[in-house]
């Protein structure tokens, strides 16, 4: 009892300490942040690039979102409370009342329900890429105008987290009504900052929203984007004092260079990322319609050499399977070695590799592998596909297009095999898997695939709630999954942010979407 008292004093001393120590927050002054590449259009809901939400984020605001000092816990945003049914098929919120959109109109729980509807039930030429994660929601009622109840058709206990989402920008119904995909090409939100302008290939300006329903936020007077997808030129821009931040991820070399150069001037966090590239094949173009010649093409990449090396030049880290390393149910390194593609005998799993493609009738494979022209870390990933393919005979174009034509191609199919990306914005494996069930129940699925058989492991996955039948129907699925070879993980990131020295209140996750609000950064004189 004496120890443990004295370990709670500790506690609350350290706390006191802390915020004693904790500077007071000042209002003003603009945040200039990088990013890589202008976003391909505003809407939230069509894709799962980081440059969307660190884009228009900051205009938007969400029913919850996570609170980085429990993560992954989450509160609430528009929410002020919520409760969910003891049965797991009711969750019931109470909005915050007197919020209002940029134009000044109300926001209330029937934007809400049109937001919602338009994700789970998109119209005809709308795109939603959380259509599968809401699919679990039978209908929704809005009591009045600041209370919302979403009614499943089956518990799922990845829901919370699923309605944190950054990608669920609350839009305007009176908006969607008039126009389904006015949030392609306008920006009209209720975050804490209003749209300014976009000079596309330049930046971006978002301004204080003073009618913002959080009081005393934001901090800042605004933000100005600056989009540099050099580099070289961003970190010249960091150096020199053009931007304070880029939120996404610089290298190890990069790291270096910044604290020689800027002293106590410059600042970094670090964290392990929920982010990892996925090498997809397409499925409905011969030869990669053949398992046979995608397993070959897995088989010859060698993760653990492509792990020790590439970590020192680029973000590229960790060798894992579909759920990041680290995390609650990954493979552990005995499981992972187990699988096709993850041995430790690269020359055995190449002779393989070369059986395969012989047997399949393509012996001389010659494609083009479609990749995003983006330095880190996609060029050196790139670079050593190619390297990994020519060591069994196959040829291959390196083919590196910029980020919107990249995504078009990939998500149009107008590709062989593409190294795509796996950004898990939330850890539960209900979301992590989402991309791997059949193209035709998935927006995420790239490779065309329809697999019933995953459909329905899947679904008995989303519904178990004991953590050790979960971890069963994972490794069962994941074993699926790399048999199939229609998308295969090639290596997970490594996370570190460069900020001057000055930017204060933004927190670090495992995600580059999260924390993207800017509602609680100031600058410090």
């Amino acid at each position: 009892m004496i120890r443990s008292f004295a370990i709670g004093l500790a506690i609350v001393l350290g706390a006191g300490m802390a915020s004693a120590q904790t500077p007071t927050p000042t209002r003003g002054g603009t945040l200039d942040f990088a990013v890589v590449s202008d976003p391909p259009n505003y809407d939230c809901h069509a894709h799962e690039t980081y440059v969307v939400v660190q884009s228009v984020g900051p205009f938007y605001s969400t029913l919850l979102k996570f609170d980085h000092s429990r993560y992954p816990e989450v509160k609430g945003d528009l929410a002020r409370s919520w409760t969910v049914s003891a049965d797991g098929l009711t969750y019931s919120f109470q909005l915050n009342p007197d919020v209002k959109f940029h134009d000044g109109s109300a926001l209330t729980s029937a934007d809400v329900k049109a937001t919602y509807d338009r994700m789970r039930n998109p119209p005809q030429g709308v795109i939603s890429l959380r259509q599968a994660t809401f699919a679990d929601i039978a209908s929704i009622d809005t009591p009045s105008p600041t209370e919302i109840v979403f009614r499943l058709s089956a518990p799922n206990p990845a829901m919370l987290q699923n309605f944190a989402s950054p990608y669920n920008c609350v839009y305007s119904a009176a908006k969607l009504k008039d126009d389904p995909r006015f949030p392609l090409q306008n920006i009209m939100g209720s975050g804490a900052f209003r749209f300014v302008e976009h000079v596309r290939g330049s930046h971006l300006v978002g301004q204080r929203f003073d009618g913002y329903f959080v009081k005393d936020r934001p901090y800042l007077d605004g933000f100005r984007i600056a989009y540099i997808p050099q580099p070289s030129a961003m970190l010249n821009a960091m150096q020199g004092g053009q931007i304070k931040a880029e939120f996404r991820t610089i290298g190890p070399a990069d790291k270096a260079r910044l604290e020689q150069a800027m002293g106590n001037r410059i600042k970094f966090q670090e964290a392990t990322w929920s982010t990892g590239l996925i090498v997809a094949f397409n499925t409905e173009k011969a030869p990669f319609n053949d398992p046979r010649v995608r397993r070959a093409l897995s088989l010859a990449l060698d993760r653990n050499a492509a792990s020790a090396g590439l970590r020192r030049t680029s973000i590229l880290r960790e060798v894992g399977g579909l759920v990041r390393p680290g995390a609650p149910f990954a493979a552990s390194a005995t499981e992972l070695a187990a699988l096709p593609g993850f041995g430790r005998d690269i020359n055995a799993a190449r002779a393989e590799a070369r059986r395969l493609l012989a047997e399949a009738g393509v012996s001389n494979l010659k494609f083009a592998l479609v990749n995003r022209s983006v330095a880190q870390p996609y060029t050196p990933a790139g670079i050593f596909l190619v390297d990994q393919w020519r060591q069994i005979g196959v040829e291959v174009e390196h083919r590196q297009l910029e980020t919107s034509p990249y995504v078009q191609a990939v998500r149009a199919g107008n590709f062989d095999v593409a190294l795509d990306f796996q950004n898990q914005v939330l850890e539960d494996p209900t979301y992590t898997l989402l991309r791997y069930i059949s193209s035709d129940r998935s927006p995420e699925n790239p490779s065309k695939l329809v697999d019933r058989e995953l459909d329905g492991l899947y679904e008995k996955l989303v519904r178990e709630t004991n953590a050790t039948a979960r971890t069963a129907l994972i490794r069962a699925f994941e074993a699926r999954v790399m048999d199939n070879a229609a998308q295969v993980p090639f290596l997970w990131w490594n996370r570190l942010v460069a900020m001057d020295a000055r930017v204060n209140g933004w927190a670090m996750s495992p995600s580059h979407v999260h924390g993207q609000d800017l509602v609680d950064v100031w600058l410090a004189p």
